[in-house]
């Protein structure tokens, strides 16, 4: 998720994976994969630098572990 300005100063997020291209004329419009366009105050190289560090942080970010709970035997009493 990348944060960015809409043109009129409100913040938003944005999921990255949904970038299908942007394009710099001279407001910066972004094209979704759903065909949906968005304009905000950020230049195209802006939005590229957070773009490519979202995919880099996401395929870098450890692998949550599972826990197990190891449970206690008993053991047999020797004599």
């Amino acid at each position: 998720m990348i944060k960015l300005t809409r043109l009129d100063g409100e913040p938003f997020v944005l999921n990255a994976d949904l970038i299908r291209y942007i394009e710099r004329r001279p407001d910066t419009f972004i094209k979704l994969i759903s065909g949906e366009r968005l304009v905000v105050c950020e230049t195209m190289e802006v939005v590229i630098e957070r773009a490519v560090q979202y995919q880099q942080q996401k395929h870098f970010m450890p692998m949550p572990t599972a826990s197990f709970t190891t449970a206690t035997v008993p053991t047999p009493a020797t004599n």
